[in-house]
């Protein structure tokens, strides 16, 4: 079985390894990064680049999952390869979209069947994109799955290191919550769709306890024996526009599908999990170094 991946980054770098271990063959597109596409066990592809190889590969695929985010010009997989998806025969093809399409909620619980309400030009952007990929899908017959993940995190993308170096503060915005999604759960959700195709469904692949953000870097602090983070209200923290943008959106996301259709058992059911989990994984003990993280505002 041949699993092609559009935009092979850190979230398939967790899948990779549970599909060769199946004696999958993956092969991932990277703009710059080879060398970590190959350690996660996939053949990387240069694209834009190699655009010949890629349909190809696209013909040959039996599963596609579809990674890279949506530029100015719309989705770049289907802007370049359209004609040839709509004449591919995967089994399964994948689409990672984001919770922030249903935009902001108060704290409200959303779910799947939830209106798709998005102001941010990301979020609408995303909703742009779905649309795009389910009227392909509908005119090519593709088995499309829809993955809205919320905020992601795992191994070398966390709290920790702004925690050790004291740079890290508690945003307070009353009510704000965020839910969440260890990488390694996100991997779990897609394996389990391969095995329980439903073409044309959509997925919320998050956690089961949205929280407020200075929660989780208080913990953060807690596992590494240290003191909270000080508090700074939202409206006085010095933040860039796009970790600012992240707090104009305010919902409960539901994982409840991904349960029952999907038969998920989570890894990491909430933040206090996932973050020791990472501590285990970078084999980090308290005030100990760890990678530095990605950046995340959710961790602001």
């Amino acid at each position: 079985m041949r699993m092609l991946v559009f935009g092979h980054g850190y979230s398939a770098g967790f899948l990779t390894p549970l599909l060769r271990a199946r004696g999958w063959q993956v092969l991932g597109t990277t703009r710059a990064d080879p060398d970590r596409v190959a350690a996660a066990g996939a053949v990387p592809i240069p694209w834009p680049g190699e655009d010949a190889r890629l349909r190809v590969e696209i013909a040959a695929a039996d599963a596609i999952l579809v990674s890279a985010a949506p530029g100015p010009a719309g989705d770049p997989v289907l802007a370049a390869f359209r004609d040839d998806l709509a004449r591919a025969r995967p089994r399964w093809l994948g689409y990672l979209s984001t919770t922030g399409v249903y935009g902001d909620r108060g704290g409200d619980w959303v779910d799947e069947d939830s209106p798709l309400d998005a102001t941010g030009p990301r979020g609408q952007a995303r909703i742009r994109a779905e649309a795009d990929w389910r009227a392909l899908s509908d005119q090519a017959g593709l088995p499309l799955h829809i993955f809205r993940l919320a905020g992601i995190y795992g191994p070398g993308r966390g709290p920790f290191e702004k925690v050790r170096n004291g740079t890290a503060r508690r945003i307070i915005k009353p009510g704000q919550v965020f839910s969440r999604i260890h990488a390694e759960d996100i991997a779990r959700v897609l394996l389990a769709s391969l095995d329980r195709p439903a073409p044309g469904t959509a997925y919320n692949v998050c956690d089961d306890d949205p929280a407020p953000p200075q929660d989780v870097l208080a913990h953060a602090a807690h596992l590494l024996d240290l003191p909270p983070p000080p508090e700074v209200a939202f409206e006085d923290a010095p933040m860039t526009p796009m970790a600012r943008s992240f707090y104009a959106d305010n919902k409960r996301v539901s994982n409840r599908r991904i349960k029952e259709d999907l038969g998920v058992r989570l890894r990491h059911p909430d933040y206090r999990s996932g973050l020791a989990a990472i501590l285990a994984a970078e084999g980090a003990s308290p005030h100990g170094l760890s990678p530095a993280p990605v950046h995340d505002p959710r961790h602001e």
